[in-house]
């Protein structure tokens, strides 16, 4: 572990701009990304499919909020990047198997044809898996004294409690689904791997089990949030905004809040998430510039328009 904290809004984000934090966030993680990538003995085209998955844009929010919540506590980068590039291949896999024929079977993914369109479908499965062996191999080889509880709550949030169970709760779900089983589905399927975000990042900073668990319960929150706009925007955005297929959950009559609430009652169960996840921030007693970015991030995940 690292011995000297790193002010928050240090480096690009001299000014404290969230804007800035996450263009320079995003830089810091594409560069971990693809050394982490450098270091696999894949086979050619798998390599090539791995790279395409995962070099291929994104916001990454989940490694940002590792690497905001770790600072937030006093912790350092070279603690939180371990965490941050192994949750972001987690989430790539999902992405990718989620597009596959047999799930949500989607063409289109950050603006891109999706892996499977690109590779085929088995060497998109293989990808998915090998992603996800990759996420724990890295957290695996991380030099902190907290590891193995890291290693515990990826894998609590990334699979059948978490991320895993939500998809095949999603998958069984039909239309016209109870509200309470709707939230269900989005505890697991999105806000579990936004939680382990924010957890790993209390982890990092060598948090006490207090601030790690309302860090956890403050993730939750915002990864509710976060699909509740999702589904707002499932209705109301674009392709090219999106950079995916707009329209599919309504078309395939998923269990979404806008078919369980209406528009308006989504919009309204996005605000109160974001309400939610202050509240959270409010007790975890951060160091202020950390905790100002972070209530920042609440608001631009529900303000945002892809």
């Amino acid at each position: 572990m690292g011995t000297t904290p790193t002010s928050v809004v240090e480096s690009g984000a001299a000014q404290g701009s969230l804007a800035t934090w996450l263009d320079e966030t995003r830089g810091w993680t594409e560069e971990h990304l693809a050394n982490a990538l450098a270091n696999t003995a894949a086979p050619s085209r798998h390599a090539s499919a791995l790279e395409y998955a995962l070099l291929g844009g994104g916001k990454r929010l989940r490694p940002a909020l590792v690497r905001l919540v770790c600072r937030a506590l006093g912790g350092i980068d070279a603690d939180a990047a371990a965490p941050a590039v192994a949750i972001e291949m987690l989430h790539t896999y999902s992405l990718v198997h989620d597009d596959l024929p047999c799930m949500d079977d989607d063409e289109l993914r950050r603006g891109r044809p999706t892996c499977h369109v690109v590779y085929g479908e088995a060497q998109a499965v293989l990808v998915g898996d090998g992603l996800q062996a990759l996420a724990f191999e890295v957290l695996a080889a991380a030099r902190h004294a907290r590891v193995a509880e890291m290693v515990r709550v990826l894998a609590r949030e990334a699979g059948p409690a978490g991320m895993v169970g939500g998809q095949a709760l999603d998958l069984e779900a039909e239309s016209g689904l109870a509200i309470e089983s709707v939230r269900e589905i989005h505890r697991r399927k999105t806000a579990a791997l936004v939680s382990a975000a924010a957890e790993l990042g209390a982890l990092a900073a060598d948090a006490d089990p207090e601030r790690c668990t309302h860090l956890r319960t403050f993730g939750f929150a915002l990864g509710l949030c976060f699909q509740a706009v999702d589904d707002v925007l499932d209705v109301t955005g674009d392709a090219h905004s999106l950079g995916k297929t707009p329209g599919k959950d309504a078309a395939a009559e998923k269990a979404t809040l806008v078919a369980a609430l209406g528009l308006e009652g989504a919009r309204a169960e996005a605000r109160e998430r974001a309400q939610e996840a202050h509240a959270c921030l409010a007790r975890a007693r951060l160091e202020a510039d950390g905790e100002r970015l972070l209530g920042q991030l609440v608001d631009h995940f529900l303000d945002r328009s892809a």
